[in-house]
């Protein structure tokens, strides 16, 4: 029998946290609730206007919105305490973040114990002098970085714009850090770095698969689409090593029912190795060619190539070693493949569990062979989704905020700007990292994020922090990362959120949507504008354009309607966006569903299948496991509570199987030691529901078990380490 409200139970309490953010926001509670009502979601990339959204009628407002809710209403910061760097750093992020917003420029020397006010014109004079001396010497020695923190569309192309206008090919995003290979793979085999669909497919579909994902923890408004989708008779399934709390059964706020008794989610449950997805669906594959119907054969004719090669390395492929590889037995491998074919409308959602692999490209193609095979792309009520968790990553790269290195997106870009960008390969966040660290980049600007927390390791983002002569920060909040000795330089430049932008300003959504948010008015105001924070845009046209003087028009934009008038012509895909500048404003690029018409956007206009296989060293050594990093309550690496509420696991806690414990003496509790080739740290040892030969931490408690290996194809990193546990003091 269900208790009403889940009482007793381990789960979120809404309501009551929706208590604690009104609280915590008493003193500015209007400006708060403007910013629900009128703003597009700064959190996940569902992309809410206000409160509603284009899939289904009523409010929507999850816990991910709300909990970042604070960081745009905080009062700012007392620069005093700047003065000292090294205390500031000894007190972790979640304090450095409590001591507000940035409200003025600051700056720091070398051998100079913190940082000290200065005012705007100091600040741009001195990092446009700066820049133009790097730039004398060699542009190319610079290099741009943009986090996802509420960063909307506007920015990233004046960034990236700014960037190659300085002469310099080095700028990219977050996205390298989660999607960036599901990018990388979905232009080899579709032509489109998108999602396929649309969330309102998701209502139609017979089948719902999860890959590596785990959306109750971190786009938690998707799950009022699974119980209305569970209401129409779609069934969800789950491929992961750890079956979710969240995904077995979720209660959702705005659903009465669902509130008061819960939705049951998940009815198929695959259990695999961590990184032996791809093996799991190459597998599947295998399964499908024998199933009678298991190939959409008119499909796969009329608009995909390569197809009988990957079908001939599937059928050359050993079950033996698919089985070794995935985890997983062949009988559920077939397993899948029967509710695949039963189920023709399938949507296949994947996150970070599939990319953060050095393998992850390749696992990335996998599933677009499935989707191929099936026939799932343009189909009403099916598709493939790389779900995105952080709202800017999506359209930062659309609007080319990346080392691109396409000749005709250049020539195209070139007769737009009235310049000709460099055309040398980039350097993606990771290469920039190395090169910083190996004292190849002088000036090092960085929009939000903390690479501290978000790379592994640490001694490596300390020589990439330290080393440039001059490193810039424009951000909103304090972190660790902005506290590292400088050999010379560094800045910290007030940033406003996309709340405080004159004009308003657009985001992309997973669904390929972008969607315009207004300025919130704040006291008779168009917007607030804390101390002296700058909209990051303009500061970047700023200085670069004094580090560059000529041609004196290239970033002479006046608002960012000017920005999306020229975003328009530089992006064909974004036609469209010059129009967006009310509330709800909105389209969505390429229609609801990509290739309905069976042409997709390669050369030769057909999907195309890749052979991928396995890593060949996938085999673990006597007494080792898998680890793989997980979420709790958190956005990115902001930790906001200590204990997940869907698991009921603290911090410091290590997810293990029962039988694996036991084998090495270790109890359900008890501390425990975890080693990795490159680290080590203690940890408790908590008994769960996860595949025998994995364990699982929180990130980024336990980054420095973590080696620095990216994927060679994305640039990517691993962000999981085989381990060897025991019990503490042992």
């Amino acid at each position: 029998m269900r208790t009403p409200f889940g009482l007793g139970q381990t789960k979120p309490r809404h309501y009551l946290e929706m208590a604690r953010v009104a609280w915590q926001n008493r003193d500015e509670g209007g400006y708060a609730w403007r910013i629900l009502r009128d703003g597009v979601c700064d959190g996940c990339a569902l992309g809410t206007s206000g409160l509603r959204d284009w899939t289904m009628d009523g409010v929507h407002l999850c816990m991910v919105r709300l909990d970042l809710l604070r960081l745009n209403t905080m009062p700012a910061l007392d620069p005093a305490v700047l003065a000292d760097a090294e205390a500031l750093a000894a007190r972790g992020s979640t304090a450095l973040r409590g001591l507000g917003r940035f409200a003025h420029p600051m700056l720091r020397r070398a051998g100079e114990p913190g940082f000290r006010r200065i005012g705007w014109p100091e600040a741009t004079d001195l990092a446009a002098a700066r820049l133009a001396k790097v730039r004398q010497h060699d542009p190319t020695r610079a290099a741009f970085f943009l986090t996802s923190r509420g960063i909307p569309n506007e920015t990233y192309y004046v960034a990236q714009k700014a960037a190659r206008f300085f002469g310099t090919p080095h700028v990219d995003t977050a996205a390298r850090l989660c999607h960036a290979a599901s990018t990388v793979a979905l232009h080899r085999s579709l032509g489109f770095g998108a999602a396929t669909n649309s969330y309102t497919d998701w209502l139609d579909a017979d089948l719902i698969v999860f890959f590596g994902s785990n959306v109750p923890n971190n786009q938690p408004v998707t799950v009022k689409y699974l119980h209305y989708a569970r209401q129409r008779g779609a069934e969800i399934a789950v491929v992961n090593p750890y079956r979710e709390p969240g995904l077995e059964r979720y209660w959702v706020p705005s659903v009465p029912s669902s509130a008061v008794f819960g939705t049951d989610l998940a009815q198929h449950w695959f259990a695999v190795d961590t990184g032996g997805d791809l093996a799991f669906l190459n597998g599947t594959m295998k399964a499908l060619l024998d199933l009678p119907g298991g190939v959409a054969q008119g499909f796969v004719e009329r608009s995909t190539e390569d197809f009988t090669t990957v079908e001939a390395s599937l059928r050359g492929t050993p079950w033996s070693d698919l089985e070794s590889a995935s985890g997983a037995s062949r009988a559920e491998m077939e397993r899948f493949a029967d509710l695949l074919c039963a189920k023709p409308k399938t949507i296949l959602v994947w996150s970070m569990g599939l990319t953060q692999h050095r393998h992850g490209v390749d696992t990335v193609l996998a599933i677009c062979n499935l989707g191929l095979m099936r026939g799932l792309p343009g189909l009403p009520g099916a598709g493939l989704v790389p779900i995105r968790g952080h709202s800017g990553v999506q359209g930062g790269s659309e609007v080319g905020c990346a080392p691109v290195t396409e000749a005709a997106t250049l020539d195209r870009w070139a007769g737009v700007w009235g310049f000709e960008p460099p055309r040398g390969p980039g350097l993606a966040a990771t290469g920039q990292i190395e090169a910083a660290a190996d004292g190849d980049i002088d000036a090092f600007w960085i929009l939000g994020g903390n690479f501290l927390e978000t790379t592994p390791n640490r001694e490596r983002i300390e020589r990439a922090l330290h080393r440039p002569e001059i490193r810039i920060h424009q951000d909103i909040l304090l972190n660790g990362a902005m506290l590292v000795e400088p050999s010379d330089t560094v800045l910290l430049l007030p940033a406003t959120t996309r709340y405080e932008i004159p004009g308003g300003v657009t985001e992309t959504t997973t669904e390929r949507r972008i969607v315009y948010s207004p300025p919130i008015g704040y006291r008779g105001s168009e917007a607030r504008r804390l101390g002296e924070s700058r909209p990051e845009w303009e500061v970047l046209c700023e200085i670069v354009s004094r580090a560059r003087p000529e041609p004196a028009e290239a970033l002479d934009f006046a608002d960012t309607g000017a920005i999306r008038n020229e975003i328009a012509r530089a992006e064909p895909r974004y036609a469209g966006i010059e129009h967006l500048e009310q509330k709800g404003d909105q389209f969505q690029w390429g229609g609801a569903r990509l290739f309905e018409d069976g042409r997709f956007a390669t050369s030769s206009g057909r999907a195309r299948f890749h052979v991928v296989a396995p890593p060949a060293d996938r085999a673990l050594e006597e007494g080792e496991l898998f680890l793989s990093t997980r979420r709790g309550r958190q956005f990115n690496s902001m930790v906001h509570q200590a204990q997940d509420p869907l698991t009921g696991l603290d911090r410091s806690d290590l997810l293990i199987n029962a039988d694996d414990g036991r084998a090495r003496g270790i109890a359900d509790g008890e501390r425990v030691v975890v080693k990795s080739p490159v680290s080590q740290i203690e940890l408790v040892a908590r008994f769960q529901p996860i595949k025998a030969g994995n364990v699982e931490a929180h990130w980024p408690e336990c980054m420095e078990l973590l080696p620095w290996s990216l994927d060679p194809d994305s640039g990517e990193p691993e962000y999981g380490v085989r381990v060897r546990i025991e019990r503490a003091g042992a």
